[in-house]
């Protein structure tokens, strides 16, 4: 074939592919923006929506502070340039104090009838984070299934999926931290195939985010390196063993960019970056995250903080304590939001005492279940979803010469992409003081459809989306 035909085709690919993306994300934009004009607000909005409003105002971080800032400041921006009747007077800061959901009643009472245009503008300002996760879940599955199509696949499931368009939709961080969670990884991803400092900052930026919409990502920063360790030695063992000469000369080539020097007879400058690369991503987050708080209260020693959760006290939970005033360990300074900490231990008190039965399956109880969070995403997903994932799962185990021969997938690349979606899951499900809220292992979804995005291998003969 010509080679100008085959620009002209992988022009007028590339054309349709973009074409169907940006259809994709009007359509999912326009559902979020007219559900936020049908549903009235939720129980926790006026709650996330007032918090937002004080950290603009006072520069105050204790209300909702079991949820970072970064949702709550987008999403009182409008608000704020609209205009809206204040009512402070719920506002207090005590240990386990919760003021958010007085303080969002006294918000709809002040504001009457005008309260609803001021939710919607606010849901509004928040649809772009829906759209931000469904680019990165386009981008990765691209980029692993080395398919258009594979991507278009991805974020079809992303875009048209009932529960990231509910949430999606909501002044709540779960859509965000499901989006800059999957995209901070997709990040780390890349940088792992091919370690640069530009790579390296855009993974601690984006991770610096994800750390602002949900503290439950607090688990990337341990879980990153440990990745990376696994990453880089499998590469390592897979030179070691029997691949062919151009396999095995590729992978040495990879391996040599981002195996530390310990795995190395010889050390090298250069096998000593991705280690500083790697520091670099994680401090870098830290600093984000910290600097979405304003650095308040960073570096307070931990003994002079004020827990009520029973793992941080020691005693029951609600009264307050600090189990590390007399232990070594209470003389470091903690590198994180003071009211970061604070919202860590409050939500794990919560855990502790919810107070509420849990509910399943029309059984009621004191606690929980391990499968609640597995059963909930088996009920709440659609079954296409379900099967697309049955027959990703058979493509990866049954038909991997198909995927194997025309992606740039290996099984260290799986982990990366798997791992944290399982920890998460992992993490949730072992909270078993009680059970409620799905929302909570929302973020599995991306990594599942990134995952699905393999399903294109079975047409890549005919698939006129391939990458290039």
């Amino acid at each position: 074939m010509p080679r100008s035909d085959v620009h002209d085709g992988e022009k007028r690919s590339r054309t349709l592919t973009a074409a169907a993306v940006v259809l994709l994300l009007g359509t999912h934009a326009g559902l979020l923006a007219y559900s936020a004009t049908r549903h009235s607000p939720t129980l926790n909005e006026p709650g996330h929506l007032v918090a937002g409003l004080t950290h603009w105002e006072f520069g105050r971080f204790e209300v909702y502070c079991v949820n970072p800032p970064l949702v709550h400041y987008v999403a009182a921006i409008p608000v704020l340039i609209a205009g809206y009747e204040p009512d402070w007077s719920g506002i207090y800061d005590s240990r386990g104090a919760r003021p958010e959901f007085s303080m969002g009643e006294n918000f709809i009472r002040a504001n009457g009838e005008r309260s609803i245009w001021l939710f919607t503008i606010a849901r509004w300002a928040c649809i772009p984070f829906s759209l931000i996760g469904g680019l990165f879940c386009f981008a990765w599955s691209r980029e692993l299934w080395n398919s258009n199509l594979a991507g278009l696949i991805s974020l079809t499931l992303w875009c048209f999926e009932p529960n990231i368009l509910a949430h999606g939709e909501l002044i709540t961080p779960d859509c965000a931290a499901s989006s800059f969670g999957l995209g901070a990884t997709y990040l780390f991803w890349r940088w792992l195939k091919q370690p640069s400092w530009g790579r390296a900052v855009a993974a601690g930026l984006v991770l610096g985010l994800a750390e602002l919409t949900k503290t439950s990502w607090i688990i990337l920063f341990g879980l990153w390196p440990l990745l990376w360790l696994v990453y880089c030695c499998w590469a390592k063992m897979s030179v070691a063993g029997g691949q062919s000469a151009d396999t095995r000369r590729q992978t040495s080539k990879a391996a040599a960019t981002v195996l530390p020097s310990r795995c190395f007879d010889q050390p090298s400058a250069i096998n000593n970056q991705p280690f500083t690369q790697l520091a670099t991503i994680l401090v870098l987050a830290l600093y984000v995250l910290n600097l979405g708080y304003g650095f308040d209260g960073t570096f307070t020693k931990l003994r002079d903080y004020t827990f009520v959760s029973h793992a941080l006290t020691g005693l029951d939970p609600g009264e307050p304590g600090n189990r590390f005033v007399d232990s070594w360990v209470g003389v470091l300074p903690i590198p994180a939001p003071k009211q970061y900490l604070r919202g860590i231990d409050l939500q794990k008190k919560d855990f502790e005492d919810y107070g509420q039965p849990s509910y399943l399956r029309g059984e009621w109880k004191a606690g929980g279940w391990w499968y609640y969070y597995i059963y909930g995403l088996a009920v709440k997903t659609p079954h296409g979803s379900q099967v697309m994932l049955l027959i990703a799962l058979f493509t990866l185990f049954y038909g991997q010469s198909r995927w194997r021969e025309s992606s740039n997938a290996t099984s260290r690349d799986l982990i990366v992409l798997l791992t944290p979606a399982i920890v998460l899951l992992a993490l949730v499900s072992s909270q078993l003081e009680f059970n409620h809220h799905v929302r909570y292992v929302l973020p599995v979804l991306g990594f599942a459809f990134v995952l699905t995005g393999v399903t294109a291998r079975w047409f890549h003969r005919r698939d006129g989306l391939r990458g290039n």
